[in-house]
Formats: C-alpha cells, sequence, structure tokens
C-alpha cells in the first residue's frame, strides 16, 4: 500500500486489516522510520507478523528484520572518505554493495502472536530481543 504522509497510516494499515492481510513488510524510509512503533502497534493489535530491514523496527516490536549491517556500511564508507581526503578521485573508487547482513529476531513478538521461531534460525540470528 502506498503511504505518503503520516495521515495516510491509519487508512492503509485499516484497509490492510480489512483484507485479511496475513503479515506487513515495511520498506525503509524517513517516514516509517518515523512511524515504525504506530505500525508494530497496529500489527500487534491485529496479530499480525511485521518485518523490514533495519533493526530499529525489531527494536520497536516488530518480529524479525533482516538487512545490511548499518555499522559495518558506515565503517566501509569511512575508509572511501579517507582515500577522498587523501586525493583520490570519487569517480575512480568502486561502487560497493553491502556485504554484511543482520538478522534480528524479537522473541517478544513472536510470543505474544503464539509463533514458535524454529531453533536453527534463532541460532542463525545475529541478535534476538528477549
Amino acid at each position: 500500500m502506498e503511504v505518503r504522509t503520516p495521515d495516510d497510516f491509519d487508512g492503509a494499515l485499516e484497509t490492510a486489516a480489512g483484507q485479511h492481510t496475513d503479515a506487513l513488510i515495511t520498506v525503509e524510509d524517513p517516514l516509517t522510520i518515523d512511524l515504525r512503533k504506530q505500525i508494530a502497534e497496529f500489527a500487534a493489535d491485529h496479530r499480525l507478523p511485521t518485518i523490514s530491514g533495519l533493526r530499529v523496527f525489531a527494536d520497536s516490536g516488530f518480529l524479525l528484520t533482516y538487512g545490511a549491517d548499518r555499522a559495518d556500511i558506515l565503517r566501509r564508507s569511512v575508509i572511501l572518505v579517507d582515500k577522498i581526503l587523501k586525493g583520490a578521485k570519487p569517480s575512480d573508487l568502486p561502487v560497493e554493495q553491502p556485504t554484511k547482513f543482520e538478522l534480528v529476531i524479537n522473541l517478544k513478538t513472536a510470543k505474544s502472536l503464539g509463533l514458535t521461531i524454529p531453533p536453527l534460525l534463532l541460532a542463525r540470528a545475529d541478535d534476538v530481543i528477549e
């Protein structure tokens, strides 16, 4: 569902509930980051599992997040900035893609939804919120 302003969220979420949605996947942008707690509360009230790509969503109550490790991206960015400050031309530097990803599982949310996370998945998680 398309959401452009904070005022669009209530209607979009209620539409999702009316369509018997099974789960919510939230893209990461400034608007959804700001409203992540509202989305998590709605999902909890409607017993919907939620997933996103940034850890802050799991910290706010989403079931799980899987995405590029932001700390790793920042470390790698600093290396590129250092090269530029030492005279490298930005156009000569390679375009890099994330190579390290982070899986965070929120067990509190799983329990509230009545879900059991398989032990193998828990073992593979980078962090488990209990």
